[in-house]
């Protein structure tokens, strides 16, 4: 039994003592009402004791909560995957610590859909949990999309956004494109999903077939696959059954917050990093950090929906968002929206400042900027930074 099936059973049966609890307690009716020494009931220290959602540790705590696959530890892929992450902790633990902004954030959507947790570790398997991982194929994010996937999925692809290495969104649509194939295709079944989400639907449905016409039972395990994708499971098998028991294979995984370790702020107006760093006070890099799938340094409501902030900082910037504009001589960049005929030097002309300060408050490699591009024109407190 999973640990949540175990959880749903405690749920229910709280409920129940609660029912049975309120019509104890309910008034006086208009029969005579006769005391029981002995309540059918459990007394009140009952739900001092009871625990119906547990306090987690961390996010690794959380996880195992959500493991719910009997992990596969007698295959010898499996094994043969286990041995090789215990002869290289340092590399678990490095990959692992880059999961930090995003685990606590990924757990919570696979909670949502009830999806099991050995999905949040599909990310150490396709990009080592780098966000701006891109393959030599071309697949690209934590998730590596490929630009075919990627748009048949609504990912958009544009000059200064790539929703590939958007993590909200590329998570969302990794999770919908696993879910609607196992529907599709699987009755369900999630690990033969996966295998579809590696190699290809139809690659995995034609050994599907050969596997049933052999009189075999046609799951994950007894399909012949690609090589890469024969591995694919026994990896993520071996990842779960590290995350279960850490201690018993030598490897300790580093602390991450049991709560995302940041929220999201709704994109209603163009805006510039370099702005939203200074009204959130956090380092233009750490925001961009969050954001890599703005790679133009600005967001506006066509491309992406949502911008990421450090979770400390989500009342400050939605105050200043909404309070009255400040001036730049308040320390706050003037947006300018670039038009035809702009240039750089141009606007340093009518901004008063040097085509340098503009270039390193908006991160511009070169003096090329195009038509609808946001630039912070910064005053010269911001621009000495």
């Amino acid at each position: 039994m999973t640990h949540r099936k175990m959880r749903h059973q405690a749920l229910g049966l709280a409920g129940g003592l609660a029912l049975v609890g309120s019509l104890a307690l309910a008034g006086p009716s208009s029969q005579a009402a006769t005391v029981n020494p002995h309540p059918p009931y459990p007394s009140f220290h009952f739900w001092d004791s009871l625990q119906l959602e547990p306090q987690f540790a961390d996010a690794w705590a959380r996880l195992r909560e959500n493991l719910q696959w009997k992990i596969h530890e007698g295959d010898e892929r499996v094994q043969r995957w286990i041995a090789r992450y215990r002869a290289s902790p340092q590399n678990v633990v490095a990959i692992t610590e880059r999961a930090r902004p995003w685990l606590a954030w990924i757990l919570e959507q696979l909670e949502k859909r009830d999806l099991p947790g050995e999905l949040a570790l599909i990310p150490f398997i396709e990009s080592s949990f780098d966000p701006e991982a891109r393959s030599h194929r071309g697949a690209a994010g934590l998730w590596q999309f490929m630009p075919g996937t990627a748009d048949a999925l609504g990912l958009q692809r544009r000059r200064g956004y790539d929703g590939r290495l958007d993590v909200v969104a590329s998570t969302r649509a990794a999770l919908d494109y696993i879910e609607l194939q196992a529907e599709q295709w699987y009755d369900g079944d999630i690990e033969l999903s996966l295998a579809a989400y590696n190699a290809g639907a139809g690659t995995v449905n034609r050994a599907r077939n050969a596997a049933l016409a052999r009189g075999e039972r046609g799951d994950y395990w007894s399909l012949r696959l690609p090589r890469e994708t024969m591995q694919y499971l026994p990896k993520l098998h071996a990842l779960a059954a590290i995350v279960a028991e850490p201690e018993a294979y030598g490897i300790e995984l580093p602390a991450i917050d049991t709560t995302p370790a940041f929220a999201t702020i709704t994109v209603d107006r163009p805006l510039e990093l370099g702005r939203l760093a200074d009204l959130a006070d956090v380092s233009r890099a750490e925001l961009a950090a969050l954001n890599p799938g703005l790679t133009g340094g600005h967001v506006h409501p066509g491309t992406a929906e949502v911008v990421l902030v450090p979770a400390e900082q989500e009342a400050l910037l939605q105050a200043r968002l909404s309070g009255p504009a400040r001036s730049p001589q308040r320390g706050v960049a003037m947006e300018h929206v670039v038009q035809r005929g702009d240039t750089l030097s141009r606007l340093a002309s009518r901004y008063g400042l040097s085509v340098n300060e503009i270039r390193r408050h908006n991160g511009l490699e070169s003096d090329v900027i195009h038509v609808g591009q946001v630039l912070a024109m910064p005053n010269r407190s911001l621009a000495s930074r």
